[in-house]
């Protein structure tokens, strides 16, 4: 292991994380100089202007949209290294694409995470750094170690800061069944109760029903997921929870893919407002969006990336305490001891 600091090297998919997790290190280091271009025929072609030889490597590249060119860069970049004699490469992936195809949904189709997963082992990547898997067993998928954080422990702080003194009116929602553990932890965390509405598609992308599942009335409800795509059901949730007598929603969701139609639909929706986290860059309509908020997640990263350099526990991280004093300049006067 180097003497001095873990070494940080970024891809295009998300370079203001990527910067703001090297800005976070207590070694004052920046990101390793290289280009990561493409050539005429959108070939992509890498070249480290650094020494790397011997050193631990971080790549910090999320698999967002477009989602092949940047697990192509993440692959090309960690063959760059392996070449150029780095002792080990740690991929920091804080969103990791394709999770959604983790099973087959029907005859002759294919696992795609399963595939993707081969492809970054095989790629000379010795260890994955991600946050909220679509699903925990994604984890099986690889040969190597995966260190999947969490953004519940974040959110808990968020919300425990932002809703102080109604703390007892706030309800967590998951809005599937498939969603519930995850809604459960963030209200096990912040001690509220917890609901759920039902949903029935159709087809993918079409919800043709939803039936809430426990009583909302006068509750401020926080809906809980790991990925807002269209907000098409997020914002159909939302609808039916304020039928239901809710008095506010508000939505926590880590990944804001936000594609298509999103942003417009969550700016004229019965939400009050949207908490992302930047895994994924925030494109200028969410950014401009007066109802979508973005919480950091670079305090938690540069965190992870020293704990693996030092060879120390990750999981320390998942503690809501753990996180109280890299967050502290967010949230300076929050009420943690609930």
């Amino acid at each position: 292991m180097p003497a001095t600091a873990p070494k940080l090297i970024s891809g295009n998919a998300n370079r203001p994380l990527a910067q703001a997790i090297a800005g976070r290190m207590p070694m004052q280091i920046g990101l390793v100089d290289a280009r990561v271009e493409r050539f005429s025929d959108q070939e992509i072609f890498v070249e480290v202007f650094e020494n790397v030889r011997g050193e631990d490597m971080f790549i910090i590249q999320s698999t967002s949209k477009p989602a092949n060119d940047n697990l192509m860069e993440l692959l090309v970049m960690a063959d760059a290294l392996r070449r150029s004699s780095a002792s080990r490469i740690t991929a920091v992936i804080p969103y990791f694409g394709y999770a959604r195809q983790d099973r087959r949904t029907k005859a002759r189709t294919p696992i795609s995470a399963k595939l993707v997963a081969n492809m970054v082992t095989t790629g000379g990547i010795e260890r994955v750094l991600t946050m909220d898997l679509h699903t925990a067993q994604i984890q099986g998928f690889f040969d190597i170690p995966v260190d999947n954080l969490y953004a519940s422990p974040i959110f808990a702080l968020d919300i425990l800061h932002q809703f102080n003194g109604t703390a007892g009116d706030v309800m967590v929602v998951s809005p599937d069944v498939g969603g519930v553990a995850r809604a459960r932890d963030l209200a096990q965390r912040i001690g509220a109760p917890l609901s759920i509405v039902d949903k029935r598609r159709e087809r993918p992308g079409d919800v043709a029903e939803m039936t809430v599942i426990g009583d909302v009335t006068g509750k401020i409800c926080l809906i809980v997921d790991d990925i807002c795509d269209t907000a098409g059901t997020l914002c159909k949730a939302a609808e039916i929870l304020m039928d239901h007598g809710a008095t506010e929603v508000h939505s926590y969701i880590t990944h804001g893919v936000l594609s298509g139609p999103a942003v417009t639909r969550i700016s004229t929706s019965a939400m009050k407002r949207l908490i992302i986290t930047d895994t994924i860059k925030v494109t200028r309509a969410a950014e401009a969006c007066r109802k979508i908020r973005v919480i950091p997640t670079a305090p938690m990263f540069a965190q992870a990336v020293l704990n693996i350099w030092s060879g120390t526990s990750v999981s320390s991280l998942f503690n809501t305490g753990a996180l109280v004093p890299i967050y502290e300049e967010l949230y300076p006067n929050g009420m943690w001891g609930r």
